[in-house]
């Protein structure tokens, strides 16, 4: 996932990708909540996750920074999580492989929406139409 917040010059960009496992700990540690669901409560847009993710980047910066306390203001409008490619490609598989080629579609419609990049998902779907289809074929765009 990469999250974002904007700023009013500028807009800050995280990938959850380019986390260290001690920093993804922190984030558990910090939100309470193991790691798949906090990538559940980023993919549904959940601030207390989307803020910590911003948090540990911020870290690297400021080694000092608290959690409690930290704040992002207007976090409605300048907050979002998205999902890269890989992701997308995750989705897309399991909704082949578990549910049926036939939802597909509407399935790729929904990640238009949540995509960091939308054209990633067409390049998934392309993907996937191919000989070769799916696993070990696609490179993660950033």
């Amino acid at each position: 996932m990469i999250v974002s917040f904007a700023h009013d010059d500028r807009v800050e960009e995280y990938s959850t990708q380019d986390m260290a496992t001690i920093e993804s700990a922190e984030v558990e540690r910090v939100t309470g909540l193991e790691w798949d669901d906090v990538e559940n409560a980023l993919k549904a847009q959940k601030p207390l996750p989307m803020s910590a993710i911003i948090w540990v980047f911020r870290r690297r910066q400021e080694a000092g920074l608290k959690f409690d306390g930290f704040s992002l203001p207007q976090w409605k409008r300048r907050l979002k999580a998205r999902l890269e490619r890989e992701e997308i490609l995750d989705l897309l598989e399991g909704v082949r492989e578990n549910v049926g080629e036939e939802h597909v579609e509407e399935a790729a419609r929904q990640c238009r929406i949540l995509a960091h990049n939308p054209e990633d998902v067409d390049a998934v779907l392309a993907e996937l139409a191919s000989p070769k289809g799916g696993k070990g074929t696609t490179k993660t765009s950033k």
